[in-house]
């Protein structure tokens, strides 16, 4: 493999944490561990905790998953991998 061929990888693999870290926190730590404090807020009606449980972590994935186009399109055209 060649230095560029590693420099693309090692980005693309710090982007897919960045986001997995992310989705992490919204799913399981505000959907999860802190559903109790996070009810005492209201959001659209609901509960804040029950709205990231039911809402919130389904939403921010689909936004994640086009945040990672976005990005991926970029590293793409940045290295020379793009169609």
């Amino acid at each position: 493999m060649s230095a560029n061929t590693d420099h693309y990888w090692t980005d693309n693999i710090r982007l897919i944490l960045k986001l997995l870290f992310i989705w992490f926190l919204v799913s399981f730590v505000f959907g999860i561990i802190l559903v109790e404090p996070l009810n005492s807020i209201e959001f659209a009606g609901f509960k804040l905790g029950f709205w990231f449980s039911q809402q919130g972590s389904i939403i921010s994935f689909v936004f994640l998953i086009f945040y990672y186009i976005k990005k991926m399109s970029a590293l793409d055209a940045k290295y020379g991998v793009d169609d």
